[in-house]
């Protein structure tokens, strides 16, 4: 008759999770980019009772004077390029064909205004976006000052 011995399985050792860890969230901190845009357009936001947080993915439309101050009128800035109104529909078409279908179908667009720029401008830039499918659009603000 054989006896057998019973072997015991050795415990993990942990002591370096800790650090690898570590390393990994460092990896990403360095690598992720934050996307800024350089604005182009000079404008005051009008103030706003209630924010709410944008997801990412979202295409930044500003209207403003340009910054510069040597032009008239209003810009209108995409992101971090300057178009004409005539030329807004074919931007966001061609910026929409970069993305994935999903991504297409839930193209949001943020607009935000000087609060001097009259309502006409506003309207052109929404029948702009209307024309380029861009249904889904959201005005940015910013909280008022409660003194």
């Amino acid at each position: 008759m054989f006896i057998r011995k019973r072997r015991s399985v050795p415990e993990l050792n942990t002591a370096s999770l800790p650090d690898l860890i570590f390393t990994v969230l460092f990896f990403f901190i360095i690598v992720t980019h934050m996307r800024q845009d350089e604005v182009k357009v000079r404008y005051r936001v009008p103030e706003g009772r209630q924010l709410t947080k944008m997801k990412s993915g979202v295409t930044h439309v500003y209207i403003g004077k340009p910054v510069d101050g040597r032009q008239e009128g209003y810009r209108i800035q995409v992101d971090s390029k300057v178009v004409a109104i005539d030329q807004l529909v074919d931007y966001l078409a061609e910026s929409r064909s970069g993305m994935s279908p999903d991504e297409a179908q839930e193209m949001t667009v943020a607009l935000s205004a000087d609060k001097d720029v009259d309502m006409k401008t506003v309207m052109e830039v929404k029948q702009a976006l209307r024309r380029a499918n861009a249904l889904k659009v959201t005005f940015i603000g910013t909280r008022m000052n409660k003194d």
